[in-house]
């Protein structure tokens, strides 16, 4: 007996050995047919979708959850655009706090501000608490004096705006959060992305000096598993810096290693293990991408994570490791450092089914296309940060890189696989909002960005289904409604084929089925 049948739906299964059907039988999680195949056959429950439309369950291939999460829960200074109104809400929240309080904000964007502020600025309103600003980006946060005089000397910016390995450097004297805060956050940012059709993603790194929120990140997970609490399926990279130096036997290959030399692969079901996430360089919102060429109307170029060959360094010890790699590389210097690095760990230890991914891309020149094609390497992109930061991208790229921003059609044509993703909450995460950005290549304000790189409707949700599921190693389970997967499903109110591109964002999330189970 069947646990459910779906019935009178428009099921389109992104399986091109059989594209379109009605019915859908499920049974123990699992898709046990399509049509003919369960026709007649009992069911505990009979689903009549009233002509709605059935994809497979979107997958997001690079979150932060936990941080998505406690982002949610504090005080957020956005969108602002004068600096007396940003002060006013740290003024408003330090009056209610204790006198020896560490009091985080969100949403923090220099580039929209009338004045820049300062730390003295913080200073002023902070009535001696620890005030720490989080920019949007994830890059950079601005904090007031309280919290730079616990900095090493290295760190300190007069001016309190500090990034990178500055901005990771005061994360590290904020007081640790617990496993339940957390796990809360973990859950909280979990079911939006479920309310937005999303079945399964891949959190993009914990227990980072730049993006972990403790070095214990993954038992939150764990705990949030175990109590129920994840609705939705989580694969954890793993930050580099958190791999330590192993003294192990000459013919064994990893040199760095997790304390129990773990990688990827380990684990089964809703938690599990994924790449090994490597930061080559910043971001473009903070300015700290690293390109070829500076920002335009600026003499900064952005700067790498550490130098080129130290970069590339631990680029090839992963990969002989036996790793996936997910390398962060936005600018395009950046990109060059991790094809650089990848072509010689191919050509010292050949791993041709590696499944290499690089997240972000950016800012792809022509020439490195070819490059990550013969690579095999799949790009992770964002595509809801040109509609919502398109204008301000576009502006410091200049007409002449606009165009590389963000890629789509240049990837497809040159055989890149292309991956989906939010990198929430960086930007909105609904799937369905990138899908049509991905086809209109239009900013909020209407602005075209690249419009040469649209891709189709069906180009774009294989990105967020086949090759996110590819990109995660999930496709002999998830990706396509094919008999014998996982029963992760979403319930639209409309066709994103059919309705007019703009519409697509607009498109309700009628439901979302995880392994049968339905319930956004």
């Amino acid at each position: 007996m069947l646990s459910s049948r779906i019935t009178n739906a428009r099921i389109i299964t992104m399986d091109p050995a059989r594209p379109i059907a009605h019915e859908l039988g499920i049974w123990r999680g699992r898709i046990v047919g399509l049509d003919e195949e369960v026709a007649g056959l009992p069911a505990r429950r009979t689903l009549d979708l009233d002509g709605a439309v059935v994809l497979p369950g979107f997958i997001d291939s690079h979150v932060h959850l936990a941080w998505t999460g406690l982002k949610a829960a504090v005080p957020s200074v956005a969108p602002s655009t004068r600096a007396d109104d940003v002060l006013r809400v740290v003024a408003d929240a330090v009056a209610q706090a204790p006198a020896d309080a560490w009091l985080d904000f969100g949403g923090y964007d220099q580039r929209t501000l009338d004045r820049p502020l300062t730390a003295a600025d913080l200073d002023a309103v902070s009535a001696g608490r620890k005030v720490y600003l989080g920019h949007l980006s994830g890059h950079a946060c601005l904090v007031n004096t309280a919290i730079l005089r616990d900095l090493p000397a290295e760190a300190v910016s007069a001016d309190g705006f500090l990034v990178e390995g500055a901005m990771g450097a005061a994360l590290r004297t904020r007081p640790p959060h617990s496993l339940e805060e957390l796990a809360g956050a973990i859950e909280h940012a979990a079911r939006v992305c479920r309310s937005e059709g999303v079945t399964a993603c891949a959190e993009a790194g914990v227990g980072g000096r730049l993006i972990g929120h403790s070095p214990i990140e993954a038992a939150a997970y764990q705990l949030a598993h175990d109590a129920g609490r994840l609705p939705i399926r989580v694969q954890l990279m793993v930050a580099a810096d958190a791999l330590d130096h192993v003294r192990t036997a000459p013919q064994d290959t990893t040199s760095r290693a997790l304390a129990l030399g773990l990688r990827t692969g380990f684990g089964d079901g809703a938690l599990s293990l994924g790449a090994l996430k490597i930061f080559t360089d910043g971001g473009m919102m903070a300015r700290t991408a690293a390109l070829t060429s500076p920002y335009r109307g600026t003499d900064t170029s952005g700067q790498l994570q550490a130098s080129a060959e130290e970069l590339g360094d631990t680029i090839v010890a992963g990969h002989r490791a036996g790793w996936q790699l997910a390398i962060h590389a936005i600018g395009d210097r950046a990109v060059d450092v991790a094809l650089d690095a990848l072509e010689r760990a191919q050509r010292l230890h050949p791993r041709p089914q590696a499944r290499h991914r690089i997240e972000h891309a950016g800012l792809v020149r022509p020439d490195q296309l070819p490059r990550l094609a013969a690579l095999g390497v799949t790009v992770v992109v964002q595509p809801s940060f040109l509609r919502y930061y398109g204008d301000d991208y576009a502006t410091v790229m200049g007409e002449d890189r606009a165009g590389w921003l963000y890629r789509g059609r240049g990837f497809l044509d040159h055989g890149v696989r292309v991956a989906g993703s939010s990198d929430r909450p960086v930007a909105n995460g609904a799937p369905l909002r990138a899908v049509q950005f991905m086809v209109e290549r239009a900013s909020e304000s209407g602005r075209a960005i690249g419009p040469d790189e649209s891709i189709t409707v069906d180009e774009a949700l294989r990105a967020y289904t086949i090759d996110a599921a590819h990109a995660c190693h999930w496709e002999s389970d998830a990706g396509s409604l094919t008999p014998g997967k996982r029963a992760d499903l979403v319930v639209l109110g409309d066709d994103p084929y059919k309705v007019e591109p703009s519409r697509i964002a607009d498109i309700e999330v009628l439901d979302t089925f995880v392994e049968g189970e339905d319930g956004l």
